[in-house]
């Protein structure tokens, strides 16, 4: 009964984690205008969120150690909702740059926290499905901030919007803190995965240092920081993109990015299905796969409907990778580890949200953003082989 109710509290908190990702590149044709700043230091606010959730990524595990998964969720989904009821009020960019700290912090822990949580207690369908409401979310912020933007207000009340949510989130988490507690005291055995697993009481907290120590740690952060380097960079300058290649209007474009993310959303929830069928290795090859036929079809020049058909399709891939890597850390780091290891991959996962747009940003200035396909698909290269090689070592340990 109580992991029950957790999993509907932990669903609805997906759905805040993807609000605020998708927000900044969807307005962010009108923000820079705005602001007098060139479209680039989009990347700058980006690096700033990045930066936050990697710092409290790495000490995700100390802290939901000394005060429980419930408590660690609301206080960071109060410090996401206050960030962004900064950003609502920013009128000039150093004040974006000053309330993307505490966004950034309030992230990390949370996903860290909420990540690891459910790839121990719950099947891989769960995790597809919950990271498909973040899905939702990350939808959900483009088509916000697209009709207040549509309407002729500022992108101000689209942030502010989001904050409101938040805020709702927050006092709905503050509430569920008895459940949080119950299920930490008592649940030493993971209910779905069998007596092997031991829980959250049983995690073993080691040293940065002693954790890259640890067998195939290195090919599964570099997995993690490729994925997430894709994907944001596609967040990011999806609109852009659409605005410079294609000229479409920025309200236009601002539905691009939501489509974008409607694929990641479509692509989990079908995940959640395909699980039954699939393990988590075959999910992240299929995932690469379509991502790969998304970027052809954005290479192609057949205009608009051929790019939008390949951001979709690239959204589609994205979906299964990341929750079937998350959900794959138990199996191949054991539980003890997991929580330890899950912090280190977000903080991993976030350096690539952190450095890597910014840095497409800084060359498609210097050159063309007509490189967006191009430079995600470098990237996807080396994710393949990284994946490759995680497995290639896990099973060698396990033989």
């Amino acid at each position: 009964m109580v992991l029950t109710v957790l999993l509907i509290i932990i669903y609805l908190a997906f759905i805040s984690l993807g609000l605020p990702d998708s927000l900044l590149g969807a307005a962010w044709p009108s923000m820079y205008p705005d602001m007098k700043v060139p479209i680039s230091y989009a990347g700058i606010v980006s690096m700033i969120i990045s930066g936050g959730t990697i710092v409290s990524s790495l000490f995700s595990d100390r802290l939901i150690r000394k005060s429980g998964t419930g408590l660690v969720a609301f206080i960071s989904t109060l410090t996401t909702s206050l960030a962004l009821f900064g950003f609502s009020f920013s009128k000039k960019f150093y004040m974006l740059c000053l309330f993307a700290i505490p966004l950034g912090l309030g992230a990390g822990a949370i996903d860290a926290a909420l990540n690891n949580f459910v790839a121990l207690y719950y099947k891989a369908k769960h995790m597809s499905w919950l990271h498909c409401f973040w899905g939702v979310g990350a939808m959900t912020g483009p088509v916000i901030m697209s009709y207040f933007l549509t309407q002729g207000y500022a992108f101000r009340l689209g942030y502010r919007t989001v904050a409101i949510i938040q805020l709702f989130l927050s006092v709905v988490l503050i509430a569920s803190l008895p459940f949080w507690k119950k299920a930490e005291i008592n649940s030493t055995t993971p209910p779905e995965k069998g007596n092997q697993e031991k829980g959250i009481q049983d995690h073993k907290i080691i040293s940065k240092k002693e954790l890259l120590k640890l067998p195939e740690v290195k090919q599964a952060l570099t997995a993690f920081f490729c994925y997430c380097s894709i994907e944001a960079t596609m967040g990011l300058w999806g609109s852009s993109f659409a605005v410079i290649a294609h000229g479409v209007q920025t309200d236009t474009a601002a539905r691009w990015a939501s489509l974008f993310y409607f694929g990641i959303t479509f692509g989990r929830f079908l995940s959640g299905f395909v699980t039954l069928k699939l393990n988590n290795r075959q999910m992240v090859l299929l995932g690469e796969a379509l991502i790969a036929a998304g970027m052809v079809m954005i290479m192609l020049p057949f205009g608009k409907i051929s790019s939008l058909v390949g951001f979709i399709l690239a959204g589609i891939g994205c979906a299964p990778i990341f929750p079937s890597l998350l959900h794959e850390t138990p199996a191949n780091f054991g539980a003890k580890y997991s929580q330890s290891v899950m912090g280190l991959q977000m903080a991993s996962a976030y350096i690539g949200t952190t450095f890597i747009p910014p840095l497409f940003g800084a060359l498609a200035l210097k050159t063309s953003y007509l490189l967006l396909p191009f430079f995600t698909s470098t990237v996807l290269v080396l994710m393949f082989i990284m994946v490759n090689l995680l497995n290639k070592r896990v099973d060698e340990k396990n033989k």
